[in-house]
């Protein structure tokens, strides 16, 4: 299905935002189970076609979903567990025959990721202080450590196997519903991670496994240092030499989850910011050139045609806006940023191309009532000057400046809906603590709510076929 045959509508909350349902204490950070599935359920009586959301790897730190511990492997703690209990494959079963088929074809990434936090656990640090022996994968070593480990191996196969499921369960749901599941692929991933131990000769890193260079982002509208985010660069000349095989199977595994994928920092594919090893912020960097098409070569030859967005935000030049073009890959545009300049502004309605996908917010801005509230008198009056003096009051009048605009996909954060205000904003760029923990109540997503967003839906046009 092309996402942007028909003009549509979604909602953007990630899974640990879904209410907690069910028996006391069950899923208390949302999941798979049946708060998933009542949401579901909200968004076709709403009129949405499309849930968007963050990755859903295995959070490491602080719980951010951008600093997974594996960008191949499920993040078990949104498990519904109340179909769980004592759930193990018996020896001699379909469910048995089911897992083993499992851990045949998942093989290439799920050996690597179940050592990996099986030593994560017993030494309690990252990879790169671990022995020497383990550090550098000596054969010997890891083959010590698989017998050592052997059961929590096996504990860890096992629940990587019942996200699958579970995840399936929910991709199906969805199908039956009309809803296109969107996803979220960072660009880059964390250093403690399954992925750059196993794989450290595609990423940029010294002897002892530590960051050669540091990735982030030049000073902009969110931090006036810049971002250092403490992810290893890649290593594009080797990746190159594999035909970027590590990034064809990371794609594809992104695509097994989701009917289609975000690729954040985009922009990093044409020029990423790296700044040296060392630097406090991230002022002192230089632009470097990323793969550009030659990525997206290997991709389509490995993998047909791909269902992609661009994340073009921050500073975007006419090279990266170049690179997304030749790709015919939709962009984004945030409405949150319209008004900071003048008409010429990409993100003001009248300059937007319908191949493109249109937010209030993101998970990184304000929620838009915050954000009005936040604002200077200056941007208010050209807001208001562009929205007429009758607009309704805000979150909605950006809500329906969105829906209205030609962006064949209009995308809401949830608590945009709920016209909720800076306490439940979901993320603080540049900052490492009080974020990611927002969750909606459950009396929130009511069906007087859905049956208001429905008739929005309808009055602009993108009630779904």
């Amino acid at each position: 299905m092309d996402l942007f045959s028909q003009r549509r509508s979604g909602v953007l909350l990630h899974l640990t935002s879904l209410p907690t349902v069910g028996k006391q204490g069950v899923n208390r950070q949302g999941g798979l189970g049946e708060a998933a599935l009542k949401f579901m359920d909200f968004l076709t009586l709403g009129g949405f076609s499309v849930w968007q959301m963050l990755p859903v790897g295995p959070c490491g730190y602080l719980g951010s979903p951008y600093q997974a511990s594996s960008s191949f492997a499920g993040d078990t703690r949104l498990l519904d567990l109340t179909e769980l209990h004592d759930f193990f494959p018996p020896t001699d079963s379909d469910l048995a025959r089911e897992f083993a088929a499992f851990c045949r074809r998942e093989a290439d990434w799920l050996e690597d990721y179940v050592l990996f936090e099986a030593l994560h656990r017993h030494f309690s640090c990252a990879w790169f202080d671990w022995p020497p022996p383990l550090r550098a994968r000596e054969p010997e070593a890891l083959a010590s450590a698989r017998q050592e480990h052997q059961a929590v191996l096996s504990q860890l196969r096992v629940g990587q196997w019942l996200f699958q499921r579970q995840w399936q369960f929910l991709h199906e749901a969805a199908r039956t519903r009309g809803i296109t599941l969107f996803g979220d692929m960072p660009l880059f991933v964390a250093h403690d991670s399954a992925d750059v131990w196993a794989r450290r000769e595609i990423f940029r890193l010294d002897e002892r496994g530590h960051l050669a260079v540091n990735t982030g982002v030049p000073p902009d509208y969110f931090a006036a240092d810049g971002q250092l985010w403490g992810m290893p660069h890649f290593n594009w000349q080797a990746l190159a030499a594999e035909n970027y095989v590590w990034w064809v199977a990371r794609l594809r595994r992104q695509l097994s989850l989701f009917d289609i994928v975000r690729i954040d920092h985009f922009r990093g594919l044409e020029s990423a910011w790296v700044v040296p090893a060392g630097e406090t912020t991230a002022r002192n960097g230089r632009w470097e050139p990323g793969p550009g098409l030659a990525l997206f070569d290997a991709l389509k030859q490995q993998l047909g045609s791909v269902p992609l967005v661009a994340e073009d935000l921050g500073y975007i030049t006419p090279e990266v806006d170049a690179l997304r073009l030749a790709l015919n890959m939709p962009g984004m545009r945030v409405l949150q940023f319209a008004f900071d300049s003048d008409a010429a502004n990409p993100h003001l309605p009248d300059n937007y191309h319908p191949y493109s996908v249109v937010y209030t917010g993101t998970h990184d801005n304000d929620t838009t009532l915050g954000w009005w509230q936040s604002r200077s008198d200056v941007v208010k009056q050209r807001c208001n000057e562009y929205l007429g003096d009758d607009h309704p009051a805000m979150p909605d009048a950006l809500c329906r400046l969105a829906l209205s605009s030609v962006s064949r996909l209009a995308v809401f954060p949830m608590q945009d809906l709920l016209a909720l205000g800076s306490e439940t904003r979901m993320n603080v760029p540049g900052t490492v603590s009080g974020n990611w923990s927002w969750q909606m109540k459950e009396s929130q997503a009511t069906p007087e709510l859905a049956l208001k967003w429905r008739a929005l839906n309808a009055l602009y046009g993108r009630l779904p076929n």
